[in-house]
């Protein structure tokens, strides 16, 4: 039942103050200098009330993003421990540039503008964000409406799903030669961090990603079973892998020295709790064995080219990379040509068996 009020204003103006109330919805008001726009208004509305659509835009322009944003840091991230870092260095520039709207204002074309200026801006080291970051920004403000939508139903479309992605380069595939891994093996052996070497050798085994392995605890490690267990993934599927050769001596060894103050098996010396940040040993490292255009992820693009020399399947490959698809994983697959031959070997043996 909708009801409209007649309101003399100071200026000798009215105003017609509206309310309407419909059972199971709370009252909803507004104020119009016309009464026809008062009218019209009722009408739109409670055709809205009626088909579920009003409240839920009404949520949408009663918070900002940068409620959003909070909200998702204190609420969803505080369970994805291992990636609340990247998360929160992108959803903090979101907050600086678009913190201030409504969600309701948040749209394709904001966000687009301001994807383009990120790209164009340098970052504190000088340097333009690559579009594989750029994307990932978006990825990770993508996440937060997501959630806003899903969970406490702020929204009721992601408007960064219609905002392209950059185009990014093929995938990269710098992995270690045999001389570089022996060469840079050596450098780490000498490093002042003793745990650089174990480090880099665990993260060819297993072609995890940097905090997959950095923040691996005793918990993770079954060494009666021979397995590790990566709990928190990139794309939220946990996954195991076997123990064998070096990686379990390697684990076999550590266990019998580990910290009793944390579960980690990499701890940061001011806070055993946190994982230990390897970032400056191994670029110092790098930089030692002379090994250029290389980074931590290429460790993960060394164990996966590893693979595809020894004829690993590429489906098997894509299975232990903890990658979803094989879609990643073909772009080892031009390192193992043995398939493709004896393919062709068996075409030529079928036109030859018909004389062509």
């Amino acid at each position: 039942m909708a009801s409209i009020r007649e309101k003399k204003l100071n200026d000798g103006s009215v105003s017609y103050q509206v309310q309407i109330r419909m059972r199971g919805h709370r009252p909803v008001s507004a104020a119009f200098k016309r009464v026809t726009d008062a009218k019209k208004w009722i009408q739109e509305t409670e055709t809205a009330i009626r088909d579920g659509r009003y409240f839920k835009n009404s949520e949408a322009s009663r918070h900002t993003l940068t409620e959003l944003i909070d909200r998702f840091a204190s609420e969803t991230l505080k369970d994805r421990a291992k990636f609340r870092h990247e998360y929160m260095a992108h959803l903090h520039y979101w907050k600086e540039q678009l913190g201030h709207l409504r969600l309701s204002d948040l749209s394709k074309t904001t966000i687009a503008t301001e994807r383009d200026r990120l790209s164009r801006t340098l970052t504190r080291h000088g340097k333009k964000r690559s579009p594989a970051t750029v994307n990932r920004y978006l990825a990770s403000l993508s996440s937060a409406v997501r959630t806003g939508i899903e969970d406490w139903g702020w929204l009721e479309e992601n408007p960064v799903r219609h905002v392209r992605k950059l185009k990014e380069p093929h995938g990269r595939k710098r992995f270690l030669s045999d001389e570089e891994r022996e060469r840079f093996f050596a450098v780490c052996q000498e490093s002042p961090n003793p745990d650089l070497l174990d480090l880099v050798k665990l993260a060819i085994n297993f072609g995890c990603r940097r905090m997959e392995l950095w923040a691996l605890t005793w918990a993770d490690v079954d060494l009666k079973n021979k397995l590790v267990f990566f709990r928190q993934t990139k794309n939220d599927t946990p996954r195991s892998l076997p123990l064998v050769g070096e990686a379990l001596d390697i684990l076999k060894r550590r266990s019998k020295i580990r910290r009793l103050d944390t579960q980690l098996l990499f701890p940061s010396k001011k806070d055993p709790q946190k994982p230990f940040d390897f970032r400056a040993p191994f670029l110092k490292a790098l930089k030692v064995a002379e090994i250029e255009d290389f980074r931590w992820h290429d460790l993960r693009h060394s164990c996966g080219s590893y693979l595809a020399m020894n004829g690993v399947p590429i489906r098997t490959i894509a299975e232990i990379l903890g990658q979803k698809t094989t879609a990643m994983a073909v772009r080892y697959s031009h390192l193992n040509q043995d398939h493709l031959r004896e393919s062709l070997r068996t075409l030529e043996e079928t036109m030859e068996r018909h004389g062509s």
